[in-house]
């Protein structure tokens, strides 16, 4: 086995997802603070090893069905390409580094990761099987990320922001099971193995997940609007031009979800998305500039 297949078998692009944890960070203007900046990089690490055990987990639980798959098939564990038993080997080392990083930060990072891995253990082993239940949970567990970003650095994170997560990465979710049943539309099946919804399913996922992405920026608008910003922003009117960014960008992924063209996973395909690469300096370009 190569380090490039150990590599994809942690899904080491997926800690990607991990940068929430420094959100609390830049949103506090505090990144460049080491007795901040240096707890949130134990927790973006600590985060990723327990991310890559469950994940790892998850494909020993789903072996079978990620055979049928039209490309989970490819993973590792499916293929053949790691064993069942280093698999299992490599996931009780993952969660002692995860353990270890996590004790260098205080009690409470280790409690909230601990439900990290408790709540995501449970959607790998059952609550994935749950219709809409299993986007609310991986809304939820985008979510805890940013919570515990605040927790492992001592900064408060507003309930602006844990609001404004909640309903976009409900829109997220929504987007990775719309894409997983169009590949099941293409490819002439009608239920998604283990997964509780039908093809027929298509159109309420989408209105669904475009609502909640249409109520993140509305939530964030009614921010802009609060008396705290104002404790933490110079210019918080330039915040409005963020509006319609956020808005262009969710109704683009959503657009191209429906074309086709967005990956499963909608994260995965931010990151190799040029426009939204160009969408997310340009909110940071006016984040700054607000400040």
């Amino acid at each position: 086995m190569t380090v490039k297949v150990f590599l994809r078998a942690i899904r080491i692009h997926q800690w990607v997802k991990n940068l929430l944890l420094l959100v609390p960070l830049f949103t506090a203007h505090r990144y460049t603070e080491p007795q901040y900046f240096v707890p949130a990089l134990i927790a973006f690490l600590s985060f990723g090893c327990c991310a890559s055990s469950v994940y790892l987990i998850n494909d020993l639980m789903d072996v079978e069905s990620d055979r049928q798959h039209e490309r989970k098939r490819f993973r590792p564990i499916a293929s053949g390409e790691m064993s069942p038993l280093f698999a299992k080997v490599t996931v009780l080392v993952l969660l002692m580094l995860s353990t270890l990083l996590s004790s260098l930060i205080s009690v409470e990072y280790m409690m909230v990761l601990a439900g990290y891995f408790i709540i995501t253990s449970a959607y790998s082993f059952y609550l994935k099987q749950l219709v809409l239940i299993d986007i609310i949970v991986l809304a939820m567990l985008y979510t805890v990320r940013v919570f515990a970003g605040g927790v492992a650095t001592e900064l408060q994170v507003s309930e602006w922001l844990i609001g404004f997560s909640l309903f976009f990465f409900v829109s997220l979710a929504c987007i990775k099971r719309f894409s997983e049943l169009q590949n099941l539309k293409r490819s002439d099946r009608h239920e998604a193995a283990g997964r509780g919804y039908v093809v027929g399913d298509l159109e309420q996922i989408s209105q669904f997940g475009l609502s909640a992405g249409c109520v993140a920026v509305l939530v964030f608008a009614l921010y802009i609007t609060s008396s705290e910003v104002a404790l933490i922003y110079r210019w918080p009117r330039v915040l409005w031009f963020m509006c319609p960014l956020l808005l262009y960008w969710i109704s683009r992924l959503w657009l191209l979800a429906h074309r086709g063209k967005v990956h499963d996973d909608p994260i995965v395909f931010a990151i190799r998305d040029r426009t939204s690469y160009v969408v997310g300096m340009l909110a940071l370009g006016l984040l700054m500039w607000a400040a």
